[in-house]
């Protein structure tokens, strides 16, 4: 029996997507891949309908390093309430409680900030897409079901206090893989002793990703157009790895790793993740192995 072929047409790079309010990512994901009339696309790493911001989507072949985009830094800006926490942890959720928040000052802020700078230990929310025994935690959440969560180390990079008015703080974070923002605000608003939750959320970057994105909007306009203006704007696959470093192959070379198999490449980086060229294209991504050899792990079909 043959294989089913995909429908739509073979497209092949990253697209840096606007994630509007209210979208989930999936249905921001499919419209995208509609418009692209795609064959095969993914998206790296799930905003909340109530966040916006930068969500890299795969075409084709990118989605062989969209694991490594999931895995990337992560970039926001969001906006912490001060004095409510809710159900949800976010602006979504039913309000649980109120607190007197009238007492604190700018200096307080500034006080406990640095508290979160580095790597610290962050439970997940019930309202997340985590698993516990198979069954997503949201959807226990919304049975009224909770469930013991253990805390996972995140690092945060760097914290900034934009601005403090009123009961509203507006602030930027830059963090590892893992790091749930709204978390970070109730735990900002615990330490304060007023409770807190997110009221705005936007990821400005992911990885080597803080660049130009584009609305569904304009993706429309640039469909009207045709499918090359659409294609114009894509990112090519090796730009999902750009801070790794290069090994350039020579014909020899570049058989054996077609084939699967790793090679020693002179002056080649001794241990960690690479791109991977022969003397023309990009050909995938690879891994030192302890022997110094460079083993083949995503290679790509296309020269996209």
């Amino acid at each position: 029996m043959s294989r089913r072929q995909r429908k739509g047409r073979p497209v092949n790079g990253v697209l840096l997507l606007d994630k509007p309010l209210g979208l989930s990512s999936n249905k921001a994901l499919q419209q995208v891949k509609n418009l692209y009339r795609a064959a095969k696309a993914g998206h790296t790493g799930s905003l909340d309908p109530l966040a916006t911001g930068m969500l890299p989507i795969c075409f084709g072949e990118a989605t062989k390093i969209s694991a490594f985009l999931l895995d990337a830094d992560k970039r926001y800006r969001f906006t912490c309430k001060l004095g409510t926490t809710t159900s949800t942890g976010d602006a979504e959720g039913e309000v649980l409680e109120t607190r007197d928040y009238s007492s604190i000052k700018l200096v307080d802020i500034e006080r406990v900030l640095p508290d979160f700078l580095g790597e610290i230990d962050q439970v997940p929310p019930m309202y997340s897409a985590l698993k516990h025994n198979g069954e997503r935690l949201y959807k226990l959440a919304r049975e009224g079901i909770e469930v013991e969560r253990k805390p996972r180390t995140i690092t945060i990079y760097d914290i900034v206090l934009h601005s403090f008015e009123g009961d509203l703080l507006d602030l930027e974070v830059q963090c590892s893989k893992g790091t749930y923002v709204r978390t970070l605000a109730e735990d900002i608003g615990e330490i304060l002793g007023c409770g807190a939750h997110v009221e705005k959320l936007r990821r400005l970057s992911v990885g080597p990703y803080q660049g130009e994105m584009f609305t569904i909007e304009k993706l429309q306009e640039l469909a009207e157009q045709g499918s090359d203006a659409l294609d114009q704007i894509l990112l090519s696959i090796e730009s999902g790895v750009a801070d790794w470093p290069d090994v350039r192959l020579g014909v020899d070379a570049a058989f054996y790793i077609g084939q699967g198999q790793p090679v020693l490449v002179p002056n080649a980086p001794t241990e960690g993740w690479v791109r991977i060229y022969d003397q023309q294209k990009f050909m995938g991504v690879g891994e030192i192995q302890d022997d110094g050899r460079v083993a083949p792990r995503r290679m790509i079909q296309a020269t996209a």
